[in-house]
């Protein structure tokens, strides 16, 4: 722990951030008191649209051009809110850093990563390019990235998601600074990547002796790494103490809720003589990858021989970190990739199928994605997206037909109907992955795959969906292949869980066998990694 009597390394008092729209002013932060001290991590927790990054992106003066921060920010005794450019740039990138969310959105894909962690080596430490470079060796050696001296001339997409993280890391911490700020850097990494990221954050802080403010809406994460912990709620802290107080004893209603949040319960038992719906034997599927003029090209397998049967009502969470052939296996089996081996549905065998043969059978296996900004048209209305495969499918149904449908769907997943007419942009993460799902839905599928259908949402989002996704089975008799990293999830959603690393599977049973004694080491570090209550 800190000591409490120094002087506080970073002084929030009464900060205020709120952004001119067309239809008024929004605040996004109202009057906040907030300490920092060096060696301490402090945690600023709650659900999107709190106000937690733009206290932060307030702090460092980087709010967009509609924003307006007032109040008091002192780094080191120095006011910073309203400084010229001039202080900021002297601040920020050497004395504060921040580490944002997504990696790929915030490293340059045209520029090698050894040139953009060289950059605040030149700009602020005035080293020379082959100064400059030796110490971005010397830096991803420090947040282990393998083969440093290799991985220096790499481009961002040659690098896995942990791997990019890493660089963001190696940047922020290239001038050592005093305080780092890391706004969700974890969220959407797998279980045992996000353990190795907290422990090397942790390790380096103490090291480094510097401040950590950890942004994120995952309490778990709080309790592992932080000293304190404040709780964010419409732009106000409702809750500020220390991690275990607030833990063992949280004042505050939406405290309670947070903690609550997590997934939880477990599936309803599936029926003994549920019928068969979905058997596959041996799936494989192979990429060929470049190769020189005139040579064979190599092949990259990134399912081997997987095997698995799906009943009616059943829920099958598939697991793994990224790159272990989760998603590639749940396109294969839906027959959106070329594989080999067999697979049957409902008695029917798949692949030997043309493109013709098989569209009567995908109103019957749908796929939810995992961003579902990414997967909704910003051009067509909600209710032109919820209906889009009934044109394909329905062509029958009149406009006024789809229409009704569209109401009744989006009731069925909790939205007020009236929302068809609405844009994506309009609506939150969680009510997107409605809308996605009731897309799905409205086909009236037997069988539908989820990739990674809420591991962008915050908890208590996520355990939302996690209800709505087992009434409806319970409902309709659906057959679902889960595919996550989370586990907590996957531990309140699956009936078998099949664990996959490498494109094979390691591991296959029961839920419950497979949390409570798992066979396979990899297993092992897969559930010793999550943070499971």
């Amino acid at each position: 722990m800190t000591d409490h009597g120094e002087d506080p390394l970073l002084r929030i008092r009464g900060l205020t951030v709120s952004f001119r729209t067309p239809t008024g002013a929004v605040e996004a932060v109202r009057g906040i008191d907030l300490d920092v001290r060096a060696g301490e991590t402090l945690a600023i927790v709650g659900e999107s649209g709190s106000g937690k990054s733009q206290t932060m992106m307030a702090t460092m003066g980087l709010l967009a051009s509609n924003g307006a921060a007032a109040g008091s920010v002192r780094f080191r005794g120095q006011e910073l809110l309203g400084a010229g450019a001039a202080v900021l740039d002297r601040v920020r990138g050497s004395r504060i850093t921040m580490i944002f969310q997504e990696p790929m959105t915030s490293l340059d894909p045209l520029v090698r990563i050894g040139d953009q962690i060289a950059l605040p080596l030149r700009h602020h430490g005035g080293l020379s390019r082959r100064a400059a470079r030796a110490r971005a060796i010397e830096l991803l050696t420090l947040v282990r990235i393998p083969e440093p001296e290799r991985r220096i001339g790499a481009f961002p997409h040659e690098l896995s998601g942990g791997q990019r993280q890493r660089v963001m890391i190696a940047m922020a911490l290239a001038m050592k600074p005093d305080l780092l700020v890391a706004d969700e850097p974890t969220t959407a990494l797998d279980v045992t990547i996000q353990a190795e990221i907290l422990a090397l954050m942790a390790e380096l802080k103490r090291e480094m002796g510097m401040g950590l403010v950890f942004i994120t809406h995952d309490l778990g994460l709080v309790r592992r790494i932080a000293d304190r912990v404040a709780v964010m709620r419409a732009g106000e802290i409702v809750e500020l103490g220390e991690v275990e107080e607030v833990f063992a004893r949280p004042r505050a209603d939406y405290t309670r809720m947070l903690l609550a949040a997590e997934p939880h319960g477990l599936k309803a038992p599936l029926a003994a003589d549920a019928p068969v719906l979905l058997e596959a034997t041996d799936v494989t599927v192979d990429f060929a990858l470049p190769a020189p003029f005139l040579r064979p090209k190599p092949v990259f397998r990134a399912v081997d021989r997987v095997s698995l049967t799906l009943r009616r009502g059943e829920t099958i969470g598939v697991v793994g970190e990224s790159g272990s052939g989760k998603s590639t296996l749940g396109r294969a089996l839906l027959r959106l990739l070329p594989a080999s081996g067999s697979v049957r549905f409902e008695d029917r065998a798949l692949l030997p199928l043309d493109r013709d043969a098989m569209r009567p059978l995908r109103k019957s296996m749908q796929l939810v994605f995992q961003d579902p900004f990414g997967s909704l048209s910003p051009r067509l209305t909600v209710g032109e997206i919820v209906t889009e495969g009934l044109l394909v499918h329905r062509p029958d149904l009149t406009r006024a037909d789809r229409d009704r449908r569209a109401a009744e769907a989006l009731t069925e997943v909790e939205l007020d109907p009236a929302a068809r007419n609405r844009y994506p942009h309009e609506f939150s993460g969680g009510q997107r992955q409605r809308i996605a799902i009731a897309r799905a839905m409205i086909l009236a599928p037997k069988l539908v795959v989820l990739d990674e259908p809420t591991s962008a949402l915050d908890r208590s989002v996520q355990k939302s969906i996690v209800e709505l996704l087992r009434r409806m089975q319970a409902e309709k008799g659906l057959g679902y292949l889960f595919i996550s990293h989370d586990l907590a999830v996957v531990r309140a959603m699956a009936d078998a869980v099949l664990v996959m690393k490498d494109g094979r599977v390691v591991e296959a049973g029961p839920r419950d066998e497979v949390f409570r004694a798992p066979v396979a080491d990899y297993t092992r570090r897969l559930i010793a990694a999550a943070v499971l209550n």
